[in-house]
């Protein structure tokens, strides 16, 4: 497998936002989400403004269209990338057009099977979130972003980390949303306020606190946190505020309390909306500038110089309004439903995580390998297109929890689509959303136009063939076992009648 470039200085490779001529505010592209020859791509994009062609290698005298170009997208510009690689891919794969209804017409005129939305295609009209996939050989996400990404006004200098890798602050994404969510938590780490972080459970609310505290003055100090959904109602005070030597018993020890704890750094209270509203007035005081707040059992007042970072997946109504008006910056991080194109990369830091924990079996088993180097994982594109497709509910927890499924129940070296993580998708994750078309029956957004059979078709079409090759990452015995056949070679039989390659042919052009 070839890979691209690593970008760990964009000053040098990068291309300057504002050269750019002025271009419509969001525009088609295409996100790469898996690739088989070139797993380091995932992430890159190609901007689809009017008709145009996508396959392998550079442009060719028969394309009859601009060729889609990939590249990297971040907020102080763009990288151009290499074209797209890999035997697989035919040299004219996909004639590719925007219509003027707003969507965006797909025909494969290549040797690859089409897959949209997970069902067998020869054409198809596309929206947001509907994904292409080329069988065994490339993943496409379908968004909708603007060509330049708002630059981070509050950083001195542009983030400089590898393309598609976690950030300083453990940040992982490339999308548009992610990149947002930079630049707000640089300005609310600048601003010195506190700040209230709305967010869906599981959507990384504490990573962006942290982020927070890790850019501002106060990073050499404490970083506090506290679920405020745990406190017993009767020991709030004491909790918050901490309780004098001999406070309520005789003997009882000092202690100084979550706001004496976060002097000098800062205090993060997750689910505060969890807090009923008179409790939340215990905390207007030490909310004002000069954190006035006095320990129980003492006459004296303390000052504690620290900033509160509250969370919540709550709505407005939920807090106090005087309360609410303490948080002078408020931020929201996004759900995966809105960066799915981010979902890949963040699969793939996520399995990076287990093997780091130590788990030398799952490594072994999941990951390729350079030399002594652990490179990217093994993940089946079929995974992949159900999770970009998946209605999340809980976000980065549930990514998660599928993934542990995916890595108990894949049978071989390839984290893959089976029955147990099938069962834990949704039925419209992994239910193609495709009716046959009627005859001169328009197309409906997010639908395709599958290969028709003819009346000669045995029990088991080619469609079914393909789909079982896809789903078992290509093995024949794998994709036999799925179809009910003795064995693998009754499918290659099968296969030889349908005139489909096998999983080591040549598949692409010539």
């Amino acid at each position: 497998m070839t890979s691209s470039t690593t970008l760990t200085e964009p000053s040098a490779l990068w291309c300057r936002n504002d050269l750019e001529p002025e271009r419509p505010p969001e525009l088609f592209h295409l996100v790469i989400a898996w690739s088989r020859e070139e797993p380091s791509r995932v992430g890159e994009a190609a901007l689809v403004e009017g008709r145009c062609v996508l396959g392998r290698g550079g442009p060719q005298a028969q394309d009859g269209a601009p060729r889609l170009a990939f590249h990297r997208q971040r907020p102080m510009g763009w990288a151009a990338m290499p074209p797209l690689e890999g035997p697989r891919i035919s040299r004219l794969q996909l004639e590719i057009e925007p219509t003027q209804d707003g969507l965006l017409a797909v025909r494969s005129v290549g040797r690859c099977p089409l897959f949209i939305n997970g069902q067998l295609a020869t054409q198809g009209l596309l929206k947001p979130g509907d994904t292409l996939m080329l069988q065994n050989a490339l993943v496409l996400l379908v968004v909708r972003r603007r060509w330049s990404l708002e630059v981070i006004q509050s950083l001195r200098e542009a983030p400089r980390f590898s393309f598609g890798d976690a950030d300083a602050h453990g940040i992982v994404g490339e999308s548009p949303a992610v990149w947002a969510l930079r630049s707000s938590l640089a300005f609310a780490a600048q601003s010195g306020n506190h700040v209230l972080v709305r967010g869906e459970s599981g959507a990384g609310k504490e990573l962006a606190a942290r982020a927070i505290h890790a850019l501002s003055r106060r990073r050499a100090g404490v970083f506090v946190a506290r679920n405020a959904a745990t406190f017993p109602e009767g020991l709030v005070d004491a909790e918050l505020f901490g309780t004098a030597r001999g406070y309520p018993n005789a003997g009882s020890p000092e202690r100084p309390g979550l706001i004496g704890e976060a002097d000098g750094g800062t205090l993060f209270l997750d689910e505060i909306g969890e807090l009923p509203p008179h409790l939340q007035a215990h905390l207007l005081r030490v909310l004002d500038r000069d954190g006035e707040y006095q320990r129980l059992g003492e006459s004296r007042v303390r000052r504690s110089d620290l900033r509160v970072i509250a969370a919540t997946n709550r709505p407005d109504e939920s807090l106090k309004h005087d309360f609410l008006a303490r948080f002078v910056i408020t931020l929201s991080v996004p759900g995966l439903p809105e960066r799915r194109e981010d979902i890949p990369l963040l699969l793939r830091h996520l399995l990076v995580a287990v093997a780091a924990r130590g788990s030398p079996e799952l490594t072994d088993r999941f990951f390729e390998r350079r030399g002594d180097r652990l490179a990217e994982p093994r993940i089946a594109p079929a995974l992949v297109e159900a999770l970009l497709r998946h209605a999340y509910t809980h976000h980065l927890r549930e990514l998660e929890r599928i993934m542990w499924i995916a890595l108990k129940w894949s049978p071989d070296s390839f984290l893959a689509l089976t029955p147990e993580v099938r069962a834990a998708l949704r039925p419209e994750a992994t239910e193609p959303r495709t009716d046959p078309p009627r005859a001169g029956a328009r197309l409906e957004p997010g639908k395709s136009n599958p290969p028709q059979p003819s009346d000669s078709s045995p029990p088991i079409g080619r469609a079914e063939i393909e789909a079982a090759l896809v789903e078992a990452q290509g093995s024949v015995t794998g994709a036999a076992r799925m179809l009910g056949l003795k064995n693998r070679f009754a499918l290659y039989r099968l296969m030889k009648r349908h005139g489909i390659a096998g999983p080591d042919e040549e598949v692409s052009e010539g």
